[in-house]
């Protein structure tokens, strides 16, 4: 894009962090600066209201660039991550958020030291919820970054460090001055601009094909070079056994990895209600399960469209199929219609990356303060309050976002989700679901459980593939690879709830009845919930 095209695309860039910043700015006036405010907005917003921020909470980069993207390179294969992070939501709605929100107060610690000893379980849970959090942060700094290259023409090798820093200093904005009420409204907006932009784009391609699916996976199939191939399993996770193995741990990664996400739970302290945090899973099932749906149709309209080669030499990772798809639909590059649907797709997804790192910084910082700060300063409270500490711990996790983002810049984003997704599923969910439903568990297993399944997760990617040892590794010259996967989740979840058990026969203390028998009428009746 050059010339006025490039300048109207990026006025829309500007128009969307104006409207966000007045909107914290707005918000930031009638806060009160009590922790109930900051971590949780008051709890005051409706399920509809809360459906949406979790749909834009959720609806993250990795689902509008990453996941088309991987179907335009790879069809049928690029389809799981779609269903996976579909189906996740089952377990979510079917086994934690009622209990979540019944049991817990701010973050993923509350619910574990509701019947534990609470030094050690929130410094374990906070230490697994700010790795979490930095892991899906760098997703989204990747794809700013591959956005912005696309505006610029990708010549302009300063992009993706300007842009990644750019990002990271407004996600501080946002939480620093905004907190949880800010997040959440720029959330439910950045929601409905999604959402509008993929029916607009779905509903071009299925008219520029008549309607006619198959003739969309015809034209794909024949333009990506693989032919049936291309719309049939194992184009990606086909082959050796490696292959397979990593398609099995991706699925299982994607579908138990949302119940632990620190920043997904965070959001059912928002409401006043169990019941409200029930009905705002059912609200964001169904926005959320429209949106992936749509993202199938974009990612075979991308292959059939652009085709895969152009994509591929765009961005190697696949992050701008979708705009370039935009650009087509609209005339094609250099047109003025062409330019005003990749400016409104751009900022769009612009607006998407915004949101979600805001969503996750603040999770972040509200482990850091109300769990790790609380838990290790002497005095219980320490020397500053902890929306303070959270503020102040919100700027040092976007300095580290920042870092990490420019490393990883040639990953694709939806693969980088999977990663952090394994990451929860190992060390958070198993201690969530042995402290809700097994009457025997102790501190040292909750300890273990969560430690058990971080430490793996994260050596275990250290020494993959996507480390070292391959062309599109983060450190494509060495090579120190031991492990073969390049997702650790098959590994991993089971070593942690391995561990959580383990940690339970091993355990000198015996449990708490009477906390656990507390913990489990709150969390059936919400009886005594705040």
């Amino acid at each position: 894009m050059t010339g006025d095209h490039r300048s109207l695309a990026l006025l829309l860039f500007g128009l969307f962090v104006a409207a966000t910043l007045a909107i914290t700015t707005l918000v930031s006036r009638r806060r009160r600066g009590s922790p109930e405010e900051f971590y949780a907005g008051g709890r005051l917003f409706s399920p509809m209201e809360n459906g949406f921020a979790i749909a834009g909470d959720y609806m993250s980069a990795a689902s509008f660039l990453g996941i088309s993207g991987l179907i335009a390179l790879y069809g049928y294969d690029g389809m799981l991550y779609s269903v996976g992070f579909l189906v996740a939501w089952l377990v979510v709605l079917l086994l934690v958020a009622e209990l979540v929100r019944n049991c817990g107060r701010f973050t993923l610690a509350d619910v574990v030291a509701a019947r534990m000893r609470e030094r050690p379980v929130r410094i374990a849970a906070g230490v697994s919820a700010v790795t979490v959090c930095v892991l899906y942060l760098v997703a989204q700094m990747v794809g700013a970054g591959s956005l912005v290259v696309l505006l610029l023409g990708g010549s302009s090798a300063t992009a993706p460090t300007w842009t990644v820093i750019g990002v990271g200093a407004l996600m501080v904005v946002y939480v620093v001055f905004g907190g949880m009420r800010a997040t959440t409204w720029i959330q439910i907006v950045k929601a409905v601009l999604l959402l509008s932009g993929a029916v607009l784009l779905t509903a071009f391609v299925l008219v520029r094909f008549r309607g006619d699916l198959g003739a969309l996976l015809g034209t794909a199939a024949e333009r990506s070079g693989h032919g049936a191939a291309f719309l049939a399993p194992g184009l990606k996770y086909g082959g050796d056994w490696r292959s397979r193995l990593d398609f099995i741990s991706l699925g299982l990664a994607l579908v138990l990895g949302t119940a632990g996400l620190p920043h997904i739970l965070s959001r059912f302290y928002t409401v006043p209600t169990a019941r409200a945090a029930r009905r705002s899973v059912v609200w964001s099932i169904g926005l959320i399960g429209s949106f992936y749906l749509m993202t199938i149709v974009l990612g075979f309209g991308a292959a059939a469209l652009v085709g895969q080669q152009a994509v591929r030499e765009s961005n190697p990772a696949g992050n701008t199929a979708v705009p370039l798809l935009a650009a087509d639909l609209g005339g094609g590059p250099g047109s003025t219609g062409g330019a005003v649907l990749f400016g409104v797709v751009a900022a769009v997804a612009f607006a998407t990356i915004l949101a979600v790192v805001a969503g996750i910084t603040l999770a972040s910082s509200a482990s850091v303060a109300h769990d790790l700060y609380a838990s290790l300063s002497r005095s219980g409270a320490g020397r500053f309050s902890e929306v303070t500490v959270a503020r102040t711990a919100s700027v040092g996790i976007g300095i580290v976002a920042i870092g990490l983002g420019l490393l990883a810049r040639n990953q694709n984003v939806a693969f980088l989700v999977g990663l952090a997704f394994a990451v929860a599923a190992s060390a958070n969910l198993p201690v969530l679901l042995y402290t809700l439903f097994w009457r025997r568990f102790t501190t040292r297993g909750a300890v273990w459980a969560v430690y058990g399944g971080l430490v793996p997760a994260v050596v275990l990617v250290l020494l993959s593939p996507v480390v070292s040892g391959s062309p599109g590794s983060l450190f494509p010259q060495a090579d120190f690879h031991l492990f073969p996967l390049e997702n650790p989740g098959l590994v991993s979840v089971p070593l942690g709830f391995l561990a959580g058990w383990l940690g339970t026969c091993l355990s000198e203390d015996e449990p708490d009845e009477a906390k656990h028998a507390e913990t489990e009428v709150r969390a059936l009746t919400g009886a005594g919930a705040v």
